[in-house]
């Protein structure tokens, strides 16, 4: 009754499945991080420089970042992801920047038009709240619909971690099996 019932296959398939996750997370983070420089830093020089107003000037430094940010996914972050469908990765990716993009702004324009907070701090602390709330909605859409996982890649990983933990515990069957 003692058999083995491979649930010391799932920690070690956990484990390194949050092990995955990490390494994403973290170097999702890492670009994000240069990206928020970029989207901050042209924003900031476009209020200061020219006569924009406070969104416009918001949203090219938003699309300024996009660019940067999908040159970054694609060759660190998600580099190991399906490359074959290249136009259909980049319309996905557009299409949900997009939505970030309107995220983003949206809350600088309710802070500066709805709200009227419109100072220099004001305006910068709302555009980096809406970087925040937008980022959690990219997060979840460019590893749920742009940069996919090969699924072949994940299946065989699955696979190899289960086979490492059977081979690893005695069979119960062989163990009677040498007594008789």
């Amino acid at each position: 009754m003692g058999g083995s019932t491979g649930l010391s296959a799932r920690p070690k398939g956990l484990q390194a499945g949050l092990g995955r996750l990490f390494r994403e997370i973290a170097k999702f983070g890492l670009v994000g991080i240069a990206g928020i420089f970029v989207n901050l830093g042209v924003t900031n020089v476009l209020w200061h420089v020219t006569h924009l107003a406070v969104v416009r000037a918001s949203i090219i430094g938003t699309l300024v970042a996009i660019v940067f940010n999908y040159v970054g996914f694609r060759y660190f972050t998600y580099r190991d992801r399906d490359r074959q469908r290249r136009g259909k990765e980049l319309g996905l990716f557009l299409f949900f920047s997009a939505i970030g993009l309107v995220i983003e702004n949206g809350v600088l324009f309710t802070a500066t038009y709805g709200m009227g907070w419109n100072s220099q701090v004001q305006s910068n602390i709302f555009k980096f709240v809406g970087i925040g709330v937008a980022t959690l909605f990219r997060f979840w859409s460019y590893r749920s619909w742009v940069f996919k996982a090969l699924p072949a890649r994940e299946a065989v990983e699955q696979a190899e971690s289960f086979l490492e933990a059977v081979q690893t515990e005695p069979h119960p069957g062989k163990a009677a099996r040498t007594r008789n």
